[in-house]
């Protein structure tokens, strides 16, 4: 499986170092296709999911191609909603951080429009930004569309599902017809490939076909957690499976070596690998892990390829890999010559949608558990105690241990009582101590999926649909579009279902704002309007 590195493509050297500090090593299948084409001025329709690398697919030919003299608008990038438009401003800004003539503004609903109004004032080469606020800007005359060299669509797909086509077509009649056209989709639906045929010219159409690999026979399990709870619930896992061998994968360089440093810290046996590493360095960190002078490994995909340890035990995906053929070969590194192996990913945010596609390649389940809880922890360490216990009392060969218990038992202590003293210490002296409390963690791994309904006072018979309404939280709110459940609509209101935590938010901004031109009353469903 042969990638290209960024290396490999003739770039400046600040977005070399950029890329470099963001910690990547080598381009993802879409970025190593689609990257030559837009940097030649090419128009593309490009499929890939969300979580491939796409941003910096076509933000790293923006960066190229925007002249820095110039500070009117020469790029744009439409997003379907706030939280994608604020994500891809700060990855196109990070990939820009040494090119200081390079200004990027996102907008979006939501945001004070004189914020955006006064930045824009100032100059930026790109913004990126949903629909109806690139609208509300085209209407003030605060969004000049002229001297625009690069339209991008990002998630073209969901943004047609809300209803944004007559939106996207005003948009682009305001930029000139020599502008280079880019759409991203994860679909290639036939009303996507009809609209591109309108405004681009011979397109480039790229699509990552996937090989056909042999999934090993691995129990693959994920858990859904916050970022910040990374480090301290893999430790856990550790402490609870308790692996003879296991490889933590990150996807940057970077972030082995933070991880590494943090796992050391709490008194693993642990070293990193990663591209940057000189071949003397990798020998040597394989050559501990193969004996066992360290028993966790933290690595980038392409530091593990050919990675060859029969008895690694257990594989992490610490970060979900950017492309499904990875995660293939990394679950491979376990369960090898006949073994057992077992698979464990952690998923954030909207990583979840990444394990379906996953679960769609594979052709094989990935089930959901539950956080561990520090109880877990305890409860586990002590069956393992016991176990270890009952091994050494079967071996026998404790005579010079019984001399010093007896010395206690003559001073009327129960042999009871000195075995649950020598448990106690035991325990308390183990690596449990150095394990945090996590309150979305340990109070019972509350269910953060239970639905809750929400009340909105309009509905058919004022012409409204539930794109309509669907539209109008993923523009006013933080919620991902994906996570929003039924919409049942009535003659004169609706009722939408949504993740309890994001509930109150949708009644906060939703309420008193228009839908369809229509100010609607927002609240949660209760007895009375349910």
């Amino acid at each position: 499986m042969t990638r290209l590195r960024f290396e490999d493509i003739e770039l400046s050297q600040e977005i070399y170092r950029a890329v470099s500090d963001m910690g990547f090593e080598e381009m993802s299948p879409i970025q190593a296709q689609a990257i030559p084409y837009v940097l030649k001025g090419l128009d593309v329709i490009g499929q890939a999911q969300t979580g491939t690398g796409k941003t910096a697919a076509f933000g790293i030919p923006i960066i190229e191609r925007c002249n820095g003299d110039d500070r009117s608008l020469q790029a744009i990038v439409l997003c379907p909603t706030r939280e994608l438009s604020i994500q891809v401003a700060e990855e196109i800004k990070r990939l820009s951080k040494y090119k200081k003539d390079i200004f990027v503004l996102p907008v979006y609903g939501g945001q004070p429009i004189d914020r955006q109004i006064k930045a824009l004032k100032k100059g930026v080469q790109i913004v990126v930004g949903t629909p109806g606020r690139i609208i509300d800007h085209i209407k003030r005359k605060t969004l000049k569309l002229g001297n625009i060299k690069m339209l991008v669509l990002d998630e073209a797909d969901e943004m047609f599902d809300m209803g944004f086509r007559d939106d996207i077509e005003r948009i682009i009649n305001h930029t000139p017809k020599e502008r280079q056209t880019i759409f991203f989709s994860a679909t290639m639906a036939r009303e996507i490939v009809k609209f591109a045929k309108k405004y681009q010219r011979n397109p480039e159409i790229i699509k990552v076909v996937h090989k056909e690999l042999t999934v090993p026979r691995v129990e693959q399990y994920y858990f859904e957690i916050k970022q910040h709870m990374k480090t301290e619930i893999l430790s856990r896992l550790i402490d609870i499976y308790n692996p003879k061998l296991s490889i933590v994968f990150c996807n940057t360089k970077k972030k082995v070596d933070e991880l590494t440093i943090e796992l050391q810290g709490r008194g693993y046996f642990v070293d990193g690998l990663h591209g940057d590493l000189r071949q003397p360095q990798r020998d040597r960190v394989m050559s501990k892990f193969r004996s066992g002078n360290i028993d966790i490994l933290v690595a980038t995909d392409v530091a593990a390829r050919g990675l060859d340890v029969d008895d690694v035990d257990m594989v992490f995906n610490y970060d979900l890999p950017q492309d499904e053929e990875y995660y293939v070969h990394r679950i491979g590194r376990t369960a090898r010559a006949g073994r057992e192996g077992m698979a464990l990913s952690f998923v954030v945010g909207r990583d979840r949608y990444r394990i379906r596609d996953i679960e769609k390649y594979t052709k094989t389940k990935i089930a959901r558990k539950d956080l561990p809880t520090l109880k877990d922890i305890k409860e586990m360490k002590t069956d393992l105690l016991l176990e270890k216990v009952k091994e050494e009392i079967d071996k026998g060969n404790l005579g010079k241990y019984e001399s010093m218990l007896n010395s206690l038992l003559e001073k009327d202590y129960s042999s009871f009582d000195v075995a649950a003293a020598l448990l106690k210490f035991y325990l308390e002296s183990d690596k449990l101590n150095s394990h945090q409390e996590l309150d979305s963690v340990d109070r019972g791994n509350t269910n953060l999926n239970a639905m809750t309904r929400v009340y909105i006072n309009t509905g058919k018979r004022k012409g409204v649909s539930p794109r309509h309404i669907l539209g109008a939280i993923i523009n006013e709110t933080h919620v991902p579009r994906k996570i929003v459940g039924a919409i049942d609509m009535y003659d004169k209101f609706t009722f939408v279902e949504v993740p309890g935590e994001y509930a109150d938010e949708i009644v906060n901004r939703l309420n008193n704002k228009r839908i369809k031109g229509i100010r609607v009353k927002v609240e949660l469903a209760n007895p009375r309007n349910r």
